[in-house]
């Protein structure tokens, strides 16, 4: 019996071992294998480990998805997208302008397709801002966890929008994210007692200061340590 003789539910199941390559590989051999990875009960569960995979044509995004994880650990990450945009030279502009709006855009993609997405985990993604965070807890009323790890332009906006939108959400994680201040973090707390909320040292680190702000030459120099 040849693998294309077996219908659809079978061809799901196995496609469900595959991971993102090789079921797109598999989809260019024939209709039927088409057709399947383009089911979007395949595609429950998303892991991106770097934003320029979301420009690969090797998945899809439908009202099926339920699990999104976009982690990025890089030393780009440090060395250049966590800090100010002030403060970047015109080389380090130049190599975020090449991945400033991947996740951004893409997360605007979900809010339109992914309605029922129930966990949400963004890890080192230092060019997402606050109006991203808010649009998908508007669209995507079913979330029940959010987690945020690292995300530098994430302020207590994205609080107040948790607090505002989040009505189904049970866990909230914002850690080390420096601009995310304690008077943030209380506020959702008297809002939203149900949420399980935690932020591993975000209120404890120094938060990004305006150009015209002048900082202490410690705090300063302690700022600077946090990227070497």
């Amino acid at each position: 019996m040849h693998v294309t003789q077996l219908d659809h539910e079978c061809l799901l199941h196995l496609f469900s071992f595959l991971d993102k390559e090789n079921r797109k590989s598999l989809s260019l051999t024939c209709h039927p294998m088409r057709e399947v990875f383009l089911d979007p009960r395949l595609w429950t569960v998303l892991h991106f480990s770097s934003p320029c995979q979301l420009t690969r044509d090797n998945f899809v995004l439908g009202p099926s998805l339920r699990y999104l994880t976009v982690c990025w650990f890089s030393s780009r990450v440090l060395q250049v997208c966590n800090i100010e945009d002030w403060l970047k030279s015109s080389f380090q502009k130049d190599i975020c302008s090449k991945h400033e709006s991947l996740v951004s855009t893409f997360l605007a993609h979900v809010c339109h397709m992914c309605p029922n997405l129930l966990w949400l985990s963004l890890s080192g993604c230092g060019h997402i801002t606050d109006q991203d965070v808010i649009s998908v807890l508007q669209s995507c009323r079913k979330l029940r966890c959010l987690h945020l790890e690292n995300c530098v332009r994430i302020t207590d906006c994205s609080l107040q929008g948790v607090a505002t939108h989040g009505e189904s959400l049970v866990e909230v994680k914002v850690d080390f994210c420096r601009n995310v201040t304690q008077a943030g973090l209380q506020a959702v707390k008297e809002k939203r007692p149900c949420i399980q909320l935690s932020a591993e040292r975000s209120a404890d680190m120094i938060p990004d200061s305006k150009p015209e702000e002048r900082l202490p030459l410690r705090r300063t120099l302690q700022k600077v340590l946090q990227f070497t």
